[in-house]
């Protein structure tokens, strides 16, 4: 059915100020508007005069019914568009833990605010899939596993500001990293933004944390990334058991899943190696008793306990051990992560993709990450499960962090 012909009888108006021009924000608005069936009519555009001053839409959508309405007004909210003169947001109280309200408002990683007491109060803790609790006049993202009876949640769409972010000018400077990097020259350009975002962030208060796979041993990435830690860059480490095992069968027994890092040749019963470390792990009490006593004196789980860098080691259903470390509540472990991304600044990914996409959907959206894997596709999926400001750089692990580390030595 053509829309221009539907008698479309459901109005709102919306409106929406930011970049959105070079941010293409404004054409996926009209795109959004036009996907559910509706019509728009721009009532007001004003645009910036410089790529400074924000511009500011203010349109009229009209939809066929409520339903289709419903769904274009939260897509919208999502792209920064706010309902005019809506009033305070509509809150409701829980009546059972763990069960919000049926028409909960479920946020996205972009800065949000919502209308309370004739203001706009921005939201704490900001996350997406998260419910909105208002709590003596200030709004946190609170987990749907955290609510609790008598909290009062958000629901439907009204008294909502998304603010999404805009287009960064140094973005645009790791736009071919998507495409795929294939020669030296442009992962050397890749390590001197990634370097030049961790002197930005540390220039501004926030801090580095790295998110490291197993793969940072296999490929070598041990030495770079420890000296990263070391000399300040590193303010937190998040992982699973699999890195914490594999650093320490490599620092107590030069393997790593058995494999020799000096040559690369499979040490006679190294398939061991790494029930070995776990073993030496637990006769010490812990990994930083066994830094302590001296049986571990080399390695990232090493530095991290000599510079006071806080680790994270999330455990999964296919660990052994685990290290007496590993958080094995999954509960929990979400909640060590999330308290160690308060005050991030730039996420590095370091070839471990759920662990990625787990702290992609933690940050907020102004919150930069740079996922770098050997495998083009894990950038994507970050991106695709909504971590917008994902960029990927696609290259070895442990020679980025080889040439991270010689980088920022010289800055």
């Amino acid at each position: 059915m053509n829309p221009s012909t539907t008698v479309l009888s459901l109005q709102e108006v919306v409106e929406a100020e930011g970049h959105l021009i070079d941010s293409h924000i404004m054409e996926r608005i009209f795109d959004t508007v036009v996907e559910f069936g509706g019509r728009f009519e721009v009532e007001r555009f004003h645009i910036g005069r410089t790529n400074s001053d924000p511009s500011h839409l203010r349109l009229r959508v009209e939809a066929t019914d409520q339903r289709h309405m419903e769904k274009m007004l939260a897509q919208l909210l999502g792209l920064g568009c706010s309902l005019v003169d809506s009033g305070d947001a509509e809150l409701k109280t829980v009546d059972r833990d763990y069960c919000a309200p049926e028409d909960f408002y479920s946020t996205s990683n972009h800065r949000t605010l919502v209308r309370h007491g004739q203001q706009w109060v921005e939201v704490e803790n900001q996350r997406m899939d998260a419910i909105i609790v208002i709590e003596n006049g200030r709004a946190f993202c609170r987990k749907l596993r955290d609510i609790r009876a008598g909290d009062r949640v958000v629901v439907g769409m009204r008294g909502i500001r998304v603010v999404p972010e805009s287009k960064e000018r140094d973005r645009l400077a790791f736009a071919f990293m998507t495409n795929g990097i294939s020669s030296e020259r442009q992962v050397e350009t890749a390590v001197r933004q990634a370097a030049n975002l961790i002197t930005q962030a540390h220039a501004e208060g926030k801090k580095v944390i790295a998110v490291a796979g197993p793969v940072v041993v296999h490929t070598g990435g041990v030495q770079p990334l420890s000296r990263l830690i070391r000399e300040g860059y590193v303010d937190a480490v998040l992982s699973g058991n699999a890195l914490g095992v594999h650093d320490i069968e490599a620092a107590l027994f030069g393997t790593s899943l058995g494999i020799r890092q000096s040559d690369g040749r499979q040490e006679e019963h190294g398939h061991r190696n790494h029930m070995r470390a776990i073993n030496a792990v637990f006769h010490a009490g812990g990994i930083a008793e066994a830094v302590r006593s001296g049986r571990l004196s080399s390695g990232i789980m090493y530095e991290c306990v000599k510079s006071g860098v806080p680790f994270v080691l999330a455990g999964s259903l296919r660990d052994d051990g685990p290290l007496p470390d590993t958080i094995t509540d999954m509960n929990q472990a979400q909640d060590a992560y999330a308290e160690q991304l308060k005050g991030a600044g730039v996420v590095l990914c370091l070839g471990s993709m759920l662990h990625s996409i787990a702290v992609g959907n933690m940050a907020p959206s102004w919150v930069k990450l740079v996922c770098v894997d050997i495998n083009p596709a894990v950038a994507t999926k970050v991106s695709d499960r909504g971590t917008g400001q994902a960029v990927g750089v696609v290259t070895d692990v442990g020679l980025f962090l080889d040439l991270l580390a010689r980088t920022l030595a010289k800055t």
